[in-house]
């Protein structure tokens, strides 16, 4: 068994921190063994370092490594994938192909981004894990295979397990062991040292002089947050060694690189869980404020039918304060403007009673028929109409109506302008009876 900074060495890996170093002495140990390991940590802290380690300090070393981006793999092709296809399994498929599961029999198989699997692979994934069978797309045929399986993710996956996006059995299978690798902003002894690694390497790819830094450069580098870690670090090191003609680098020129760098941002403070049930996206926060809308009208509606009925704003007052105080707040200026609506409404209608006539011309005779007088103070009211539906399938059926109205009946057309596929549309016309 190698030692860690050996393998360090030997994959070029560069740091010196407790939790890095306790990472790697992890996969070393776990290697010789055929256990299931899930390597997480952020976007660009380097995971895919960890399955090369395992399979490089295992039996299996001789064999197949392959390395699988479950994340960049549409979600209709995933299975055809990973488990192969017979030919003729669906439109495309003109002959049989083996999957990364097959092909890899014997060896190691590194699943990057594993948290981004659908359901349906992730029940494949499991028995594959449990008693290392499959079946490819379109046979019934089950296949043995041997495989290692190694899987990486930055999905926090308690999160996701409680959201119904991950399996809980699939997650003990297959984080039998657990290695996290910390993000760069808690390797801050680590982040000179890398820097020094990547300037040196792209002096030497594109010809020129190595990069330096002041100690004031130094300061803000380790100091800054990371976000996209190594990655971002690397990408960082790429461009001042290109775009900077001045091989020792000040703090200044190192801050118009970072972005941000030296500013305090403001920190969210809340219950996150609270947050992502309750205002997951613009939808929901429209719904939400047309529900409060539709619940300030209900009030109104309520408190103009008394006032109607009753015909005496001092009683409706007394005998409902907390509904008036939830439409027009607490402050006393608010109960104010209440009562001014209510008098001047009224001394409007006495007004009107007078001044509202019709005129009717005829050569130079002229006719004045007066308004009748109003009989009640609240006759200035307005009737409030009932309040349109909010639900999601009468708007629905009402577009599809509006559309295909346009398009004298062509589904073709109204598809197209409602944005989706002709069969969806004729699938909802079937399953709302139009």
């Amino acid at each position: 068994m190698e030692s860690v900074q050996s393998v360090k060495q030997r994959f070029e890996l560069i740091g010196n921190d407790p939790g890095f170093n306790r990472a790697i002495e992890k996969a070393i140990q776990v290697a010789p063994t055929d256990i299931s390991v899930l390597v997480t940590g952020e976007s660009g802290v380097g995971k895919e370092s960890i399955p090369k380690i395992i399979h490089s300090q295992s039996f299996r070393k001789h064999a197949k490594y392959i390395a699988v981006n479950c994340g960049a793999i549409p979600e209709g092709t995933i299975d055809s994938e990973l488990f192969g296809h017979e030919k003729g399994a669906f439109t495309g498929a003109t002959s049989t192909r083996s999957g990364y599961f097959e092909v890899a029999d014997g060896g190691t198989i590194f699943l990057d981004e594993v948290g981004e699997l659908p359901l349906p692979t992730q029940v494949r994934l499991l028995r594959v894990l449990e008693n290392g069978e499959f079946l490819k797309v379109g046979s019934s045929t089950t296949q043995k295979t041997d495989v290692r399986i190694v899987a990486a993710t930055n999905v926090k996956m308690f999160e996701a397990i409680e959201k119904g996006k991950f399996r809980e059995d699939l997650y003990y299978r297959l984080s039998t062991v657990e290695i996290d690798l910390p993000p760069l902003r808690d390797r801050k002894g680590d982040i000179h040292l890398l820097f020094r690694k990547f300037a040196s390497d792209f002096a030497m790819k594109y010809k020129m002089p190595t990069l330096r830094l002041d100690d004031n450069a130094v300061s803000i580098l380790t100091n800054y947050r990371w976000s996209g870690n190594i990655r971002q670090l690397r990408n960082i090191a790429e461009q001042i060694s290109v775009l900077e003609k001045e091989r020792l680098i000040t703090a200044h020129t190192m801050r118009t690189y970072l972005p941000d760098a030296g500013k305090n941002l403001p920190a969210v403070i809340g219950d996150k869980k609270k947050s992502d049930s309750e205002f997951a996206n613009e939808r929901e926060i429209l719904y939400k404020v047309l529900f409060d809308m539709k619940n300030d009208l209900s009030d109104l509606k309520k408190l103009t039918n008394e006032l109607m009925e009753n015909g005496n704003a001092k009683d409706v007052r007394e005998e409902n304060p907390g509904l008036i105080k939830r439409i027009y707040g607490n402050h006393e200026s608010r109960e104010q403007d209440y009562e001014d609506v209510i008098d001047n409404a009224y001394d409007y209608t006495q007004e009107d009673q007078v001044t509202s006539t019709s005129h009717i011309s005829n050569n130079e005779n002229h006719y004045v028929e007066p308004v009748q007088p109003a009989g009640d103070r609240y006759d200035f009211a307005q009737e409030i109409e009932e309040e349109e539906s909010l639900s999601l399938a009468d708007k629905e059926i009402e577009l599809i109506k509006k559309s295909l109205e346009r398009h004298k009946g062509k589904r073709k057309a109204a598809a197209d302008d409602l944005g989706i596929s002709e069969r969806t549309l004729y699938r909802k016309i079937k399953q709302y009876d139009l």
